[in-house]
């Protein structure tokens, strides 16, 4: 182990530069003064930190707030040091607990390895391949015996299990727990044991499976990983944490006018948040732009414009954002119809002499899953035909051959008539 006072000026220097890199956007590093210690051993040894990342691929579909952690990995990369990608495809057969107010459905073997493989396609868009190891921790949990799972349990008691909330909530309330849960953060613990990671990346939700790593690396013998939570990111609700299931999500691998237009919805109060925490801008850049809004040199929606095209340019490329910000500028700045709106076609067997209930074309057309969700479409004002706005559920239209059918801010279709 490396003293501080071993090295160079130089050494010194870089060790401190890449603190100040890791420390953007994080809420907790345990302990610091340990990363401190393992960046001096790498600087001064050429050799790279192992730094971790478990996934549990219960649901493959990366939205930008679980980005926050990958651009903290991508940023390790880029001073330097080895991700350890960990694809929890053992471990995601029990389901995290976290958060949970009952037992977690089990996944099956396929349903991992759908997932998994979603997952590294899109994982890609943001992490160098070049820099990521990838595992399976089925790799080192499967060959374990039951002499071996008893001694892992038994590393840790079941009061330290009970500090978790979730759990003691479940508990308090009378709400079943199995015990295949507590063995979840201990697997989760052993992965690190496995892999021997230097640091281990997470939400602030995963504080206590980040810390179980920690406890097992040393029960086993072996130096202690650091510890870095990054903060949840709320959605475009500026209330709720981002999730698919509450809507209020961008999604990475949605179209690029969807990325730019939902980006444009995200309240002000959080756009230098989204900034920070889910884009590739430099620190640089970011204190640049933070000092133009305080002054008033940069207006709030130019700097949202920028952010929506870094969005759709991190994950489509270049041109695709030039051509989302034309398309966003023509549509809701200049009010105009788009050019290439998709053609749709309605069969005649839809239709009753001539016309159609609104509420069934917009299902039947496919731009609402359900007659409840293109209900309150039409009650909320957000659909229109030929730029006139519909409002009446019970209403009845008479299509003709390039009508123009809108359903909120995104969304366009050519009416033919088959």
């Amino acid at each position: 182990m490396v003293k501080w006072e071993q090295l160079s000026k130089e050494q010194q220097s870089e060790v401190e530069r890449q603190l100040e890199v890791i420390r953007r956007g994080v809420v907790e590093i345990v302990p610091e003064d340990d990363l401190k210690q393992k960046i001096a051993n790498a600087v001064a040894t050429g050799t790279p930190l192992k730094i971790k990342l478990g996934l549990d691929p219960s649901a493959p579909d990366i939205h930008v707030g679980h980005t926050v952690v990958l651009h903290k990995l991508r940023q390790f990369q880029e001073l330097g040091h080895q991700v350890q990608l960990l694809i929890g495809d053992f471990t995601g057969r029990i389901g995290d607990p976290t958060g949970k107010s009952e037992t977690r459905k089990q996944l099956t073997e396929e349903d991992v390895k759908r997932n998994a493989d979603t997952y590294q396609k899109q994982i890609y868009k943001i992490l160098d391949p070049e820099q990521t190891q990838l595992y399976y921790n089925s790799e080192w949990l499967a060959p374990l015996n039951f002499a071996d799972v008893v001694n892992l349990a038994a590393k840790v008691t079941v009061a330290r299990m009970m500090e978790r909330d979730d759990f003691t909530k479940r508990y308090t309330t009378g709400l079943p727990i199995s015990i295949h849960e507590f063995f979840y953060p201990l697997m989760q613990g052993y992965d690190s044991v496995a892999l021997e990671s230097d640091v281990e990346l997470g939400g602030t939700d995963q504080k206590f499976n980040l810390l179980m790593g920690r406890t097992l690396q040393k029960e086993y013998g072996k130096p202690a990983q650091v510890t870095i939570t990054t903060p949840l990111i709320e959605g475009l609700d500026g209330v709720n944490k981002m999730s698919k299931s509450l809507g209020n999500y961008i999604g990475i691998d949605e179209e690029p006018n969807q990325i730019y237009g939902k980006s444009m919805s995200i309240p002000d109060e959080l756009m230098f948040k989204y900034y920070e925490l889910a884009t590739d801008l430099s620190n640089e850049q970011l204190t640049a732009l933070k000092a133009g809004l305080e002054d008033g040199s940069v207006h709030p929606r130019d700097a949202k414009m920028r952010l929506a095209a870094t969005f759709v340019r991190m994950y489509h490329g270049e041109e695709a954002a030039n051509a989302a910000e034309n398309h966003f500028i023509t549509v809701f700045q200049q009010r105009t119809l788009p050019d290439d709106i998709e053609e749709v076609t309605v069969s005649p067997e839809e239709l009753d002499n001539g016309q159609i209930r609104i509420v069934k074309l917009l299902t039947v057309l496919g731009l609402q899953p359900t007659s409840s969700e293109a209900r309150r479409s039409v009650q909320q004002g957000a659909v229109r035909i030929n730029e006139e706005k519909l409002t009446d559920i019970q209403a009845e239209v008479t299509l003709q051959d390039g009508d123009v059918l809108q359903v909120g801010k995104r969304k366009f279709v050519k009416i033919k008539l088959g």
